[in-house]
């Protein structure tokens, strides 16, 4: 959690000049007025009440035609008829693709290598040309300042210009609007600022009183970092899960209205983004992408944190361009992220009646949502189990019955290791995996990402395990044993430096040693 500095403004626009900006935005000829709408259940489970600002539901799925449009539409005519030039994720692409195409001048779009399949088809069928360059938006801006040179065209920046940010502050118009009664936050997700700029520079002129809350991955934080350090703060990498969001650099113009009027940033996890998805889902039946849900995740984390009760927030839901394969990831995530799911390895007697005996201490009230044994031994049995909590004590007290019960347990539950890999190797070690190290690995998920890896490790030492599946994320995750004699060390040390990627070594888990030694 950061709670921001207010500070001067360096460029003269105040909230005041933002407000007549915004009130002045070309938006609705291309979109119309989204709803505000209660969350029931998420309300009713975290005890305050919960609206969603619908950006998914506008023709791009994005809150980004707002201030796409509005920047188009206040060019002149010589530099609509030259054709117009965009980097993004995305989202602000797809905006930038139907502006253009409603006004009838050129677009060129360029995105990130990453980028989802879904946002790419998008564009293309908008009629835009499509550039991909770079894995991070700060890479295609980079490719398409040169792209603007080189063909005369006319830059509209996701996120650092005026226009663009009165176009996403009309948002904020609406939500105030359309909710009179009291209102105590607004959480908006944060990639390069526009977005709670456009929201904050509004609420801020209205109505001072409600808190303006951004929200950011804990990878991707590059706004939270500019206002702790009070510059601007360039990250070397970003995470792209939230693939909306991953900026690593925030805007000129944007940075000091932050520092403004945004009253505290909160960074959120992974496994809080998956969770709020789910809770959108089951409150709507719509699928957000990941920075879609970050307002969502961001407004629990505060709930959680600082205990409110009976409150009004309104979380906007940004965005729902999700690519259909990263569902898998979420799933598997959510329950974790939401912290209804415990995982244990748990070691019972090899001997019959035992899985009887073990189901009975977890009850008939609660659901086994994974379990997987195999026989390797003939006086203990391993197995790995996953069982429906309503809550992280739960988790702990059912840790505590398996112990009392004389059962050796590891809880597991907040283990990346166990989320990851563990689950699909119970099943003893091989007598032929002499002098095995365990390695788990992180490398950037895109096609033929996992070819690369694998040629790039060394010929010198056998590979005696292997674990990897593609759940949609940004990352691809390798567990990997290799045989390394002791005489070895210093030249497997030096190799793993040399190999470039981030990993952990596992050798001494106690999951390892539990199920595969």
């Amino acid at each position: 959690m950061l709670i921001c500095q207010h500070a001067d403004m360096s460029d003269g626009h105040d909230a005041t000049d933002y407000l007549k900006r915004i009130l002045t935005s070309r938006v609705y000829d291309v979109v119309d007025e989204t709803p505000l709408e209660p969350a029931p259940t998420l309300s009713e489970r975290i005890g305050n009440r919960v609206l969603l600002k619908r950006e998914d539901l506008q023709p791009v799925f994005s809150f980004k035609i707002r201030g796409a449009y509005n920047k188009m539409a206040n060019l002149t005519e010589e530099q609509r008829s030259r054709g117009v030039i965009a980097a993004s994720a995305g989202n602000h692409a797809q905006g930038v693709a139907l502006a253009a195409n409603e006004l009838g001048c050129r677009a060129v779009i360029v995105m990130p290598t990453t980028t989802p399949e879904v946002k790419i088809d998008a564009v293309r069928a908008a009629g835009a040309e499509v550039v991909l360059a770079g894995e991070s938006y700060t890479d295609s801006q980079a490719r398409a300042s040169e792209l603007m040179e080189e063909r005369g065209l006319t830059f509209v920046h996701p996120f650092d210009d005026p226009d663009v940010i009165a176009g996403q502050g009309t948002i904020a118009m609406e939500i105030l609007r359309q909710h009179t009664g009291a209102l105590d936050a607004v959480f908006v997700a944060i990639g390069g600022g526009g977005l709670i700029s456009g929201v904050a520079s509004y609420v801020k002129a209205l109505r001072p009183e409600v808190r303006v809350i951004g929200v950011q991955t804990e990878d991707s934080d590059a706004m939270a970092r500019s206002v702790e350090a009070g510059e601007r703060v360039e990250l070397d990498n970003v995470g792209l899960f939230s693939d909306g969001t991953a900026v690593r650099l925030v805007g000129e113009q944007t940075f000091p209205i932050v520092q403004r009027y945004v009253d505290e940033i909160i960074r959120v996890d992974t496994d809080a983004v998956c969770a709020a998805i789910k809770d959108v889902f089951t409150d709507t039946r719509a699928i957000l992408e990941p920075a879609g849900a970050l307002a969502v995740a961001g407004l629990k984390e505060y709930v959680a944190r600082t205990g409110a009760h009976d409150q009004t927030f309104v979380a906007v839901a940004c965005g729902a361009n999700m690519n259909f394969d990263r569902l898998r990831f979420v799933s598997e995530r959510a329950e974790i992220g939401e912290q209804r799911e415990a995982v244990f390895a748990v070691t019972i007697p090899e001997e019959r009646g035992s899985f009887r005996r073990f189901i009975e201490i977890i009850g008939p009230d609660r659901s086994v949502t994974e379990f997987n044994y195999r026989i390797g031994d003939s006086a203990e049995a391993h197995v790995f189990v996953g069982i429906q909590v309503a809550d992280r004590g739960e988790a702990d007290a059912l840790a505590a019955e398996f112990r009392r019960a004389g059962l050796d347990t590891l809880d597991l539950t907040d283990d990346e290791l166990a989320k990851l890999h563990i689950r699909h190797l119970v099943g003893g070690h091989s007598p032929l995996a002499h002098d095995e190290r365990l390695y788990r690995f992180e490398f950037p998920e895109r096609p033929g990402a996992l070819t690369r890896f694998l040629t790039s490790m060394s010929p010198d030492w056998n590979i005696s395990l292997f674990h990897y599946r593609n759940h949609g994320s940004d990352v691809g995750r390798v567990l990997v044993g290799m045989q390394v004699p002791d005489d070895d060390h210093d030249a497997f040390t030096a190799f793993l430096a040399d190999l470039g990627y981030r990993h952990w070594d596992e050798t001494a888990h106690p999951a390892y040693q539990l199920f595969l030694a």
